[in-house]
């Protein structure tokens, strides 16, 4: 029995998600509802990310169309769908007796009301970010779902990039201090195949140690508790990732968890600690306005809108200036290099265009890009440079992002198991008792 073709009406972001979604819908029809297209008209001009898929959309669409009319339907390609532009059309009474207001998000409803009625044979479904829109959709008895070809399908299997194994032989871990190299993977029974980077709590009767597996020699190696730049690591999830930030093999590292786990102040005193390595350290952040308000309500020049944006990277430097004196060489450091913009604190719409060969990248709050965003920036790095992501992916500030669709998820789900790779969750704040107690129990 042949299999029954569908029809989807693409929102505006899951275009601006993911430009190139228009060829993830296998030999299905694709409509784009033609105040889509004036949305995206709004987001051409700019230097955000956002802006680059809106831009680079319009262009796929040019291309795929040439001198053809999209009335007719233009073909995806290969064992692919069509795409139609569907004009504008009227509300129908459940429709406009719903949403009397013509808002574009209500006109897109009432396209897929149209298509709807029209393709009776056909299961027609809106394919929107906007929970709130799709639950509009299906109040009117359409079906709706999130674009889910880039998400994360089960988040409780996130890969956490650490292990804790109990009841070893004390032996074992007298023996893991004793080789400063390590001991042969297949020495401890209870690991089967480690990824790449994994580390571990090691646990006996008698002792503990930390631990890391080395994939270039299949050997378990003991970790230090060393510090970066001033700063300690107060607990093994931040040993860990000091370890995983100075391993020059690591290109990539995804630091994930909690407000107050001290992700990107670590982050930054190990670029510190390393900075005769790099030529910059680039400390970067996407800017997402809160409660839907956009930059132009602040007050104040570009630099002083985007300042409230920025503040909380300033902290965590100041947290590293305050280990020392100010007269010492490394807080002196510091200033010369903010001077010199050998360490730049910026947008992350601001180091489009700059070459990242042979730098310190870390993109704070990754867990409020796209998995297009995080990739767009990974395949800028040119040699010897380290990129490294951190976020809370229970704490997302986009409305069309969640736990299993953001950057940060799909990073971290994609690359484990890559000889460049390491992704360490860290669970205990470490900013005071008091922020540890309200996360807890508020």
């Amino acid at each position: 029995m042949a299999k029954k073709k569908k029809i989807f009406i693409l929102d505006t972001n899951v275009l601006l998600h993911d430009y190139k979604s228009l060829y993830n819908f296998q030999e299905n029809d694709i409509i784009i509802p033609i105040v889509v297209l004036e949305e995206l008209d709004k987001f051409k001009k700019g230097n955000n990310l956002i802006n680059f898929h809106a831009r680079e959309f319009t262009r796929e669409l040019d291309k795929l169309s040439g001198d053809q009319l999209f009335t007719d339907g233009i073909s995806l390609g290969k064992k692919r769908g069509k795409l139609f532009i569907e004009t504008g059309k009227e509300f129908s009474k459940m429709v406009s007796e719903s949403f009397p207001e013509k808002t574009p998000d209500h006109r897109i409803l009432a396209i897929a009301d149209f298509i709807r009625e029209k393709n009776p044979e056909k299961n027609v479904a809106l394919i929107t970010k906007d929970i709130n829109l799709r639950m509009k959709a299906k109040s009117l008895g359409i079906q709706a779902q999130d674009y889910e070809t880039d998400k994360v399908a089960n988040i409780d299997d996130l890969y956490k990039g650490i292990t804790t194994l109990e009841n070893l032989d004390s032996d074992l871990i007298s023996k893991l201090y004793k080789n400063n190299e390590g001991i042969p993977v297949e020495e401890f029974t209870q690991i089967i195949k480690p990824r790449p980077h994994q580390y571990f709590i090691l646990k006996s009767d008698k002792s503990s140690a930390l631990a890391h597996y080395n994939p270039s020699n299949d050997f378990i190696n003991r970790i230090e508790k060393l510090p970066a730049y001033g700063i300690d690591p107060r607990n093994a999830e931040q040993t860990f990732s000091i370890d995983a930030l100075t391993r020059q093999e690591i290109q990539l590292v995804a630091l994930t968890g909690k407000a107050g786990t001290g992700k990107t102040l670590l982050a930054l005193a190990a670029a510190m600690h390393q900075r005769k390595n790099y030529k910059q350290i680039f400390l970067a952040r996407p800017i997402v306005p809160l409660a839907n308000r956009d930059l132009g309500y602040l007050p104040g020049d570009v630099q002083e809108k985007l300042d409230p944006y920025m503040q909380p990277l300033h902290d965590n430097l100041t947290v590293i200036k305050h280990k020392f004196n100010q007269n010492s060489n490394e807080y002196q450091r510091i200033e010369e290099m903010l001077k010199e913009e050998k360490l730049l604190i910026t947008p992350l719409a601001y180091i489009r265009g700059r070459s990242l060969s042979k730098i310190f990248f870390i993109v704070d709050e990754a867990q409020n890009l796209t998995p297009h965003e995080v990739k767009t920036i990974i395949t800028r790095a040119g040699e010897g440079t380290k990129l490294v992501f951190t976020g809370d992916i229970e704490q997302i500030d986009s409305p069309y992002l969640d736990t299993g669709s953001n950057g940060l998820t799909y990073l971290t789900d994609k690359m484990r198991g890559q000889e460049i790779f390491a992704h360490v969750n860290l669970v205990k704040g470490e900013r005071s008792f008091l922020a540890e107690l309200a996360s807890k129990l508020l």
